[in-house]
């Protein structure tokens, strides 16, 4: 469920085998990074309309769940709803929620969704979610604690899985890479129960090279991404994340390149050239080459 940064997700679920159902949480005319958008948001009326209607057919079974941006608290509480309903019929279903609500810019952060649906993601959404993919400001939103070292990080994570999800990987943040200021740092924790009831977890590390350009639509890749590669490599965090990273650099390369070629040499590449090029990167996105590599901490 999702808005109109969406298809990028519905392409790369469907090329790595995935049947998808798309409900768009907001239906703009294009992505919100353009100067200007037309369009609706959707409310829980409506989405409990078209889940109805999946139910009457009998075609509301799933394997996942996977949420993103929304603007509407109703709507939220909805999903949580569905999704509740969802794990009654089936008890393997997986949700995967990227909490999408705001970033830091410069080392400030601020909300872009309104602030009423902090309390509904951490008191309703992140508890019945198994995989959540906040970046470093949702994260510190999210558990009201601030992130300034790694371990200030795994700690948060800590308390996100204590939330609920047994996944938690902060997508991405402001902490010093050991490889250098070039590098972006993002960090996963998967927690798992063993036979005899103690629990182990993995974590791990991920620093990628910054691209410098500003993109929409890579956390929503991101969630994608790491769902598909999650079900591949269901107890390897490290290999699903070395995959998802990999495959959104290889993404990203592309797509800045083909857009600086657009906007033609000395001139900023503008919202439309930064379109991410995903029919063009099907193969990176069905078999990426691992270019990034994964620490276990």
């Amino acid at each position: 469920m999702q808005g109109s940064r969406w298809k990028y997700c519905c392409v790369l679920l469907q090329v790595l085998g995935f049947e998808v159902d798309t409900v768009n949480s907001v239906q703009f005319s294009n992505h919100t990074g353009y100067a200007h958008w037309k369009g609706q948001v959707l409310n829980s009326d409506e989405l409990h309309e078209l889940y109805e209607g999946l139910k009457l057919n009998k075609v509301n079974q799933y394997d996942y769940v996977l949420t993103g941006y929304t603007r509407d608290t109703s709507f939220l509480a909805m999903v949580v709803d569905i999704v509740q309903e969802l794990k009654q019929q089936n008890s393997n279903l997986v949700y995967v929620c990227d909490p999408v609500m705001g970033d830091k810019w410069n080392g400030e952060g601020s909300m872009y969704v309104p602030k009423d649906l902090l309390p509904v993601y951490r008191d309703k959404v992140v508890p019945v979610a198994d995989i959540i993919t906040p970046n470093q400001f949702e994260a510190e939103l999210l558990t009201g604690r601030k992130i300034h070292t790694e371990k200030d990080a795994l700690e948060v994570m800590d308390m996100l899985h204590a939330m609920g999800p047994e996944t938690v990987v902060i997508t991405s943040s402001d902490l010093q890479a050991p490889l250098g200021n070039d590098y972006l740092i993002a960090l996963g924790s998967h927690r798992k129960s063993n036979a005899d009831g103690t629990k182990m977890t993995q974590r791990i590390r991920v620093e990628s090279p910054k691209v410098d350009a500003v993109f929409v639509g890579t956390g929503d890749l991101f969630a994608a991404m790491l769902l598909a590669w999650t079900h591949k490599h269901p107890n390897n965090l490290k290999v699903a994340c070395e995959k998802t990273v990999s495959a959104m650099q290889h993404v990203l390369q592309r797509t800045i390149k083909s857009a600086k070629a657009q906007a033609g040499e000395g001139n900023k590449p503008n919202s439309a050239h930064l379109e991410l090029r995903m029919v063009q990167s099907k193969k990176d996105i069905e078999n990426p080459e691992i270019i990034v590599k994964a620490t276990v901490l």
